[in-house]
């Protein structure tokens, strides 16, 4: 496989390609990954719950996401490897800065932040200081608290409204990528249409450019629960192989998400 850059997922977008992409944690799977020619992968703090088997993301440390991003790293030289900024090591865009370091030294190419219009700031300081930046919008797992549960977001009026002028507001401040996660998909749909930058959907229906799901989703031998918004490839198809060819066939078709993958 090519080398992967964004401009690679911003030529896709202007073209109308679709692209797949997964959560890696480790180097064989990252391998396995790069292999079926999985263009994005995500070391998510996802890990605390697939990995570890705790309850949410909030635990996980950055020396943690460091560790597997190194890993993944060594597995994959030609993906994009994003990485996630655990809880509350972004607080300030000074923390952000000190923190995203070890990320990118670890091997990422871009570090993710979940949140919202606050973090503009933060998002112009990285981005100017070299470190590109994937901003999670909609159902934000590292807010669970203040959402008081894993729950759809931008279902109402006031709710999307917000969301999208976020993800202009975000993009604006040198975003350049867009997650959204858990929206209804004409949320997905129009901020998809009104940003430059490519977005990528988790339960966020099949108008977005890209989509991601948690490898051990896809597998269907996730530690907690499986998500409504995945689907087990594995079941279908018997060989892991197979099931991440099918997952990437499926999104590149517009197949994946289906409907009952999809919140309204």
């Amino acid at each position: 496989m090519k080398k992967i850059t964004i401009n690679t997922l911003r030529a896709w977008k202007q073209e109308g390609r679709k692209f797949a992409s997964i959560t890696a944690y480790d180097a064989s799977f990252a391998q396995l990954f790069e292999a079926q020619n999985m263009p994005v992968l995500l070391v998510g703090d996802s890990l605390g719950m697939v990995l570890q088997g705790k309850s949410d993301t909030l635990s996980v440390s950055l020396d943690e996401i460091a560790y597997h991003t190194r890993s993944v790293r060594t597995g994959s030289q030609n993906c994009l490897l994003i990485a996630d900024m655990p809880f509350m090591t972004y607080a300030t865009p000074e923390d952000s800065c000190i923190n995203a370091t070890k990320l990118i030294k670890a091997g990422a190419n871009m570090v993710k932040l979940e949140g919202a219009g606050w973090l503009s700031d933060t998002i112009t300081m990285l981005t100017q200081r070299a470190v590109p930046v994937c901003v999670h919008l909609g159902l934000t797992p590292q807010a669970v608290n203040i959402f008081g549960g894993f729950k759809v977001q931008g279902r109402t009026e006031e709710q999307a409204e917000n969301i999208f002028q976020d993800a202009r507001k975000l993009e604006e401040a040198g975003a350049q990528i867009i997650l959204l996660e858990c929206v209804p998909k004409a949320l997905a749909a129009r901020i998809t249409d009104a940003v430059r930058v490519p977005v990528i959907g988790i339960g966020a229906g099949n108008a977005t450019d890209g989509q991601i799901l948690v490898m051990h989703d896809l597998l269907g031998i996730s530690a907690n629960y499986i998500p409504l918004f995945s689907k087990n490839y594995l079941a279908k198809t018997g060989d892991i192989h197979q099931a991440v060819s099918r997952y990437i066939e499926e999104v590149t078709m517009g197949e994946f998400p289906g409907s009952e993958q999809t919140f309204n």
